[in-house]
């Protein structure tokens, strides 16, 4: 490589084309690769990040990132390139190959033992290969280095410059506010039965009215597509090949259009990153979090409010005429925003869903710590979900066993969960504050302004800023939890005619 930017930037680019490549490759495993082709593909997948890995530590690539780094005839987007990656091969190149390659097979093992733990319903079986994992996550920390926090390690390979000092107090005083408002709405005089037993909608109706909405919120089916997946997901090589999976329930619809607006949100984001920063690290989410923020939004604050459906419920109603017959507006709204503690993550309403992510985030700092016990895991899983939500799980599977994020070893990824719903719902008002007629345009069905809003003032900034800067710069504070909770007590408290 020689010392110019021209030569960087040609190198980012390849990564960024690999990147693509192992996203398109990810994203036919879980929708159209025939179900023998499982070990040929990981063989690819393994050749595929083998190489970006190989070309991320390449120490000539740390020579001339050097360099830039001292160049002061940069743009702030040059630098700002420099910077990501900089900071993502320093991380690549602190975790010896030997590590790296212990991690991926155990993994291979933990997934396997994961999958046979659920189905004899025993964590016990999961317990040995999750206490590998947790192992070499604690030396991979390690390697990565931190001052004196471990788990700040591993939060930072998805919320970029988030500390446990700081996402602590938010969370906690997010769970204390919400117990209270979950058992206030399990009080509260006016219930909401579950409107969808025992009624049919038929699965290519609604897949037709998913369409529908993609159009709505602007993503562009010329430059991505939707399949369909047991997990809904977002994958593609690039903004101008974006893949959106959804999942068609056809005894709710509410699975296919929620799954598909939330994987909208990542959608729109993906297709709205600058023109400039194609194939550079400025096309992408400077966190998880922010990625999560944008899905959120238009899922639950948007896709779940009234006015939304005021346009659209009458086009749902033409559309399963037999399903919905004598179903009012009112009460498909309110359905579609029932409060019902639930023993599943993602199955669980916006009241309750947060808890679930503390629950999970406080079990993971005591793992990494070496706290807690591996076989007490599941007894303090049950204890938490009796005190935060009520319910109690009658088996391991329904329970500690639900998510594989720590097959994975993906620990330090939950938190960007609850970072993605603080964030949408201070990035909604601050957009409210913009577009003073934003209510009226949703209900007209007007929803460009929002897309070209976000697009403007999140998606096309990139990886220019870090997560938090560029929420205040966008919002007018950082990360907090006061417009989500006032977001959350003003709807449910009109939903259930309760005080929250």
């Amino acid at each position: 490589m020689e010392r110019t930017f021209p030569s960087l930037l040609a190198r980012m680019q390849e990564l960024k084309d690999l990147q693509g490549v192992i996203g398109l490759a990810t994203w036919d495993q879980e929708t159209y690769m025939p179900a023998k082709a499982d070990d040929a593909r990981a063989h690819q997948l393994s050749t595929l990040q083998g190489l970006h890995h190989e070309r991320l530590v390449d120490p000539r690539l740390g020579e001339v990132l050097a360099w830039a780094a001292m160049q002061p005839d940069l743009d702030a987007d040059q630098r700002a390139m420099v910077r990501v990656l900089s900071h993502e091969r320093d991380r690549a190149v602190r975790v010896p190959h030997a590590l790296v390659k212990a991690l991926a097979e155990a993994q291979s093992r933990a997934l396997a033992a994961w999958r046979q733990a659920r189905k004899e319903k025993r964590f016990a079986l999961f317990q040995p290969a999750l206490a590998r994992i947790l192992e070499l996550r604690r030396e991979q920390a390690d390697a990565y280095g931190h001052e004196g926090e471990r788990y700040d390690a591993l939060l930072e390979g998805y919320e970029p410059g988030m500390r446990v000092e700081r996402l602590t107090p938010v969370l906690t005083a997010l769970r204390d506010a919400l117990i209270p408002m979950v058992a206030a709405i399990a009080a509260a005089p006016r219930k909401v039965p579950d409107l969808f037993e025992g009624r049919h909608f038929d699965g290519e109706a609604q897949w037709r009215f998913t369409l529908r909405l993609l159009e709505a919120v602007g993503f562009d089916l010329e430059a991505g597509r939707q399949d369909r997946s047991i997990h809904p997901f977002t994958g593609g090589t690039h903004p101008l090949d974006v893949r959106l999976t959804t999942r068609i329930d056809e005894s709710n619809p509410l699975n296919a259009l929620f799954s598909t607006i939330h994987e909208a949100g990542h959608g729109l984001y993906e297709q709205g990153f600058a023109e400039a920063h194609y194939r550079t690290p400025l096309a992408a989410a400077p966190s998880m979090g922010l990625h999560e923020s944008q899905s959120r939004l238009w899922e639950n604050v948007v896709g779940r409010g009234r006015a939304f459906w005021e346009h659209f419920y009458p086009s749902l109603r033409e559309t399963f005429p037999q399903a919905l017959a004598g179903v009012d507006l009112d009460t498909f709204h309110t359905a579609a925003n029932r409060v019902s503690p639930s023993l599943i993550r993602t199955e669980a309403d916006e009241v309750t869903y947060n808890l679930h992510i503390v629950l999970r985030y406080e079990l993971e700092l005591l793992l990494i710590h070496d706290r807690l016990p591996l076989a007490d895991v599941p007894a303090a899983w049950n204890e938490r979900m009796r005190r935060y939500l009520g319910v109690t799980p009658p088996d391991d599977t329904l329970g500690v066993l639900q998510d594989i994020h720590w097959a994975w070893g993906e620990f330090g990824y939950f938190p960007t969960y609850a970072l993605g719903n603080l964030y949408s719902a201070s990035l909604y008002r601050a957009a409210e504050r913009a577009l003073p007629d934003l209510t009226e345009r949703i209900r007209r069905g007007e929803l460009l302004s929002l897309r070209d809003w976000l697009r403007t003032h999140v998606h096309r900034q990139g990886f220019r800023l870090p997560a938090e800067e560029l929420i205040h710069q966008v919002t007018g504070r950082g990360l907090t939890d006061v417009d989500f909770l006032q977001y959350l007590r003003g709807k449910y408290s009109a939903l259930y005619g309760t005080s929250l």
